[in-house]
């Protein structure tokens, strides 16, 4: 009897959790593929979430109104419409729809990260956390507390708050902990991984590991041992980074934290992003080259068209400008809008921008995607991206808005930075960093030949790509070929 998870999507690199706010199904209900199943709310997007496939909607495991992590398991669809007796059955033993691996339950996502490439606002779980944990695990493993016990089969609720994750059972059992001893925050009481971690750094956890024989008077916890403030959930000293279903641990050196300073643990957006962008540093081999541009020609042109924009209710900044540039080079150098597919090159065959934007005074990112890209006009791309931006920042962006994108562009020089050296956003093999656009002094040619000083609006351009399939050669020539656009942008080109 195959059955599908239907679990809750990350809506953006730096989301970790969503608010599941209204079913549009009930539990017997057939659904079709890509028919929309469930409405959530997030920090930055509101959708409407479509089933992944086409049967029985067999059990719903997260109520209207919870707030989840992402890839939590939030339903499970019956894919054989034909066997509803099947289906039937499963409502009537609920253990034999929920005995098993756990690796898509619960609190497996804390924020990216993500992914890419991406983000994350992350909780401590991630998706690469829980793969790992889950391919360690055996069916020997499962916490007997999932089981019937001679009190009779557990309610829904008493489940659900010792289905915990793999990791989390992994943590606990190799510090001696019994979690069905724990009272947890998650779901119904659902022990997270800031809970054991706690526990365990609370000293404590020797008092849960299961004995044959406790004493009447069990002696005082040991303290523990003092950890440096800056180490991450895990081992004292280290960094678990988890890629590709395997974890690497990394020795980190300790913090001293002296009289005055201040200490705060990450937040879910910060530890998301964390692990988002190591993941993509580890995945891809990272190289960044840099080239200066001559905007004067657009800084003019810009002047001409934008009371015209204006007109027509569209604000024209200098990212249209940009955007089509890269449109062009993308189009001539196609290696830079391709992903890596294991010893597979995938050359994609729309050129999809992510255009990154800030939110929470840059506090948060969100890239959502312009779709299409080469097929707009510079009034097409200024319109999609600032009704892109827009949505974002009012929290109105859909399921599709941030999916598909094929190549990244993020302005740090929004900020006042000359250039920067971002991330690669996976799965994609090259991101673009625009510093800030001013007026210096460079050398120029008159009509003579003659070498003279004269004021230009320049700017510097970072493009980060994977070396394992882009040579520094070819990052030049499309560096080159955005310069050679952007320098001599033609009217025609509006």
């Amino acid at each position: 009897m195959a059955r599908q998870d239907v679990i809750m999507p990350q809506m953006g690199e730096s989301i970790a959790e969503g608010t599941l706010t209204k079913w549009l199904k009930a539990e017997g209900d057939m659904v079709e593929r890509d028919e929309d199943l469930f409405e959530i709310s997030t920090d930055k997007v509101d959708a409407d979430i479509p089933s992944p496939v086409a049967g029985k909607l067999v059990e719903i495991l997260v109520e209207e109104g919870a707030t989840v992590e992402v890839n939590t398991v939030v339903a499970r669809i019956e894919t054989d419409a034909d066997a509803a007796g099947d289906a039937d059955d499963a409502e009537v033993e609920p253990e034999a729809a929920e005995s098993g691996d756990d690796a898509g339950d619960g609190e497996d996502e804390d924020d990216q990260r993500a992914a890419a490439e991406a983000p994350t606002e992350p909780s401590a779980e991630t998706e690469e956390d829980v793969a790992e944990a889950a391919a360690a695990e055996t069916p020997a493993e499962a916490p007997a507390a999932e089981r019937e016990d001679d009190a009779g089969p557990q309610t829904r609720e008493e489940r659900i708050r010792t289905r915990s994750t793999p990791v989390v059972r992994k943590i606990a059992a190799e510090h001696g902990v019994d979690i069905t001893k724990l009272e947890g925050s998650g779901i119904s009481g659902r022990v997270t991984r800031d809970d054991i971690m706690a526990h365990i750094e609370s000293g404590a956890a020797e008092e849960t590991e299961p004995k044959t024989a406790a004493p009447a008077e069990a002696p005082a916890a040991k303290p523990a041992p003092a950890k440096p403030a800056a180490a991450p959930a895990g081992a004292p000293g280290t960094m678990q980074v988890p890629i590709h279903g395997a974890t690497l641990e990394i020795k980190i050196p300790a913090v001293p934290v002296r009289e005055g300073d201040r200490v705060e643990d990450m937040n879910r957006v910060r530890l998301r992003t964390m692990e988002h962008m190591l993941m993509s540093k580890r995945i891809s081999a990272h190289v960044t080259s840099v080239n200066e541009i001559d905007f004067e020609r657009v800084v003019k042109l810009r002047r001409k068209l934008k009371g015209q924009f204006e007109a027509e209710g569209v604000k024209l900044t200098y990212g249209p400008f940009i955007m089509k540039a890269v449109v062009e080079a993308l189009r001539e150098y196609p290696i830079l809008n391709s992903s890596v597919d294991g010893t597979r090159i995938v050359y994609h065959k729309d050129i999809n921008l992510g255009i990154a934007v800030a939110l929470n005074d840059g506090k948060e990112l969100i890239v959502p995607v312009l779709k299409n890209a080469d097929e707009l006009s510079l009034k097409g791309l200024a319109t999609g991206a600032n009704e892109l931006a827009e949505r974002a920042r009012t929290k109105s962006l859909d399921f599709d808005d941030i999916q598909g994108g094929t190549f990244t562009i993020t302005n740090v020089g929004v900020f006042g930075n000359l250039f920067g050296t971002p991330i690669v956003n996976q799965p994609q093999v090259a991101i673009l960093g625009t510093g800030v656009i001013e007026k210096r002094p460079v050398v120029l040619q008159d009509d003579m030949g003659n070498d003279v000083i004269g004021i230009r609006h320049m700017a510097y351009f970072g493009l980060s790509y994977d070396h394992r399939v882009v040579d520094g050669a070819m990052a030049a020539f499309f560096l080159n070929k955005v310069k050679d656009v952007i320098e001599n942008f033609p009217d025609e080109g509006v």
